[in-house]
Order: C-alpha cells, then structure tokens, then sequence
C-alpha cells in the first residue's frame, strides 16, 4: 500500500528532509516499501509503531548506515539528493542518529565524550555541564566517569541524549529514546525532545510508545514497512491503539485497519 504525505511548508521552500518512495527488499524479504516522508526545519516528527515492523531499518536508511541501502526510492536533505552518500558525509551535513542500544567509548570520560561531539556538531548552544543536567544527570558525578560498562544502561542513554543536545545537529534520529529509562523519567526525554526543537534542531522520533510520540508536532503509524496513516499526533495514537497494539496480524496489516484507511 503506497504511502502519501502532505507537505506543510511554505510556498518555494524545500522541508528539511525528503524521504521519496524509500523501499529496502533483502532476499525475498520486503523490510520498507514505497515509504514517503517529509521534515520541516525544527519540527518534531514520530514514527509509532510495534516492534518488528521497519521503525528502526527506517533510521537506519536515512543515515546512511552500511548494509542499509535502499533498493527503490530517493532521500533528500536541504534539498540535496543524498542517497548515495555514506553515513559521515550525512553526519557532516548535520543528521545524527542516536541508536536504541548506546555505543561504548572506552578510553573516554563522559566530559570528553560531550566535548567531542561538540566538535562534530553545529557550535552547539549548551556546554557538557548543562547537557547532562538536562538529561538528569548530575555534572558533578558524571562529567569524569568512564563511557563503558560502569555506567548503566539508563545511564548510558541518557550520556548519548546529553551527545546529541552538544551536538546541535540539523536533524536528530531518535530511535526509542526511552529504552533503558524508568517510567518516571519519560517527562524528562520528552524535555530533551522539546529542547533540540527550540535550539532549532529537527527531530526525527522512532517510539512504540504512545506518551512519547505525544510531543511531536506530526505523527505516522508504520506497518510493514509501510506508513499507514499519518496526521495529529492524538490521532495516529488512537489509531495506533485500536489497530496496532492488539493486532495479531503485525507486518501484515489486518483488514479493519485497511478498511479504515479508506
């Protein structure tokens, strides 16, 4: 099922991000088909889906990351066609992906860590101290611990959210932002999501969780690969709830939800 969306951006002006009729086949396998999407500057956009169903591989394609090319369609960043270009020269453009599982940096504290993402970002706004204290972490106990296995999981994500506010990117791929984060502290990501879009970042939020999806600006509902509906993000939650979360069929979308596409 092709997938439509609809431009919001003014008259002339190319949105930040292009994603035109992306499909990925491996083998005989179809992970993202026809999958249209667009990104305005500083907009906060999500992807809501359930696990298995092409979120991820979707980020993925759009960064640029090795083994990840696409076997149809075109990606355009600034109004530039990007597809064929590998994952730094995207990264030098100003697109970052935070994964669902954090990278290790052995060797580096986490000052260091933040610093050197500063030097790969935009001149960001907001120095290691202030990005940490916006992911909850403390500066005082944090800026000298080691990135490795002493920290957390939660711990570690929440180092790479504070990378990416350092970082100041263009476009910041989230994928599941809240994995690894206590029920409690999803207020907080959603403050770190808000912030990178005042700071003037566009984001990019990849969730099976309908509370964080909620901040975005606009909302899809993926299945199969496939961008089912998009629009309001309390919309594409309700419809995410009633056909997506109980559905026996993931991957193969059932017939009420078609039916209720029409």
């Amino acid at each position: 099922m092709p997938s439509s969306e609809s431009g919001a951006m003014p008259a002339g002006e190319a949105p930040l991000l292009r994603v035109e009729h992306i499909s990925l086949v491996r083998g005989n396998t179809v992970i993202l088909h026809d999958v249209n999407l667009e990104i305005e500057r500083g907009e906060i956009r999500s992807i809501l889906g359930m696990n298995g169903t092409g979120k991820s591989t979707l980020a993925a394609v759009i960064m640029g990351l090795s083994g990840y090319e696409p076997t149809g369609g075109r990606i355009y960043f600034e109004g530039e066609d990007i597809t064929e270009l590998p994952v730094w020269e995207r990264a030098r453009r100003g697109i970052t992906l935070a994964w669902q599982e954090p990278a290790r940096f052995e060797g580096l504290t986490v000052e260091e860590y933040l610093r050197l993402s500063q030097q790969f970002g935009r001149n960001g706004q907001l120095g290691p101290a202030e990005c940490l204290s916006r992911v909850g972490l403390h500066p005082q106990r944090y800026l000298h611990r080691a990135v490795d296995d002493t920290l957390s999981g939660g711990e570690r994500r929440r180092v790479e959210l504070a990378a990416v506010l350092a970082m100041h990117p263009k476009l910041a791929i989230l994928d599941e932002p809240d994995s690894g984060i206590d029920a409690l502290s999803v207020e907080l990501i959603v403050d770190v999501i808000r912030t990178l879009s005042r700071l003037g970042s566009a984001v990019l939020l990849i969730t099976h969780h309908e509370e964080v999806a909620a901040v975005a600006d606009r909302a899809s509902s993926l299945c199969g690969g496939t961008i089912l509906k998009t629009g309001d993000p309390a919309a594409i939650a309700r419809f995410f709830r009633n056909h997506c979360q109980e559905c026996t069929h993931v991957n193969k979308p059932a017939a009420d939800a078609v039916a209720y596409l029409g």
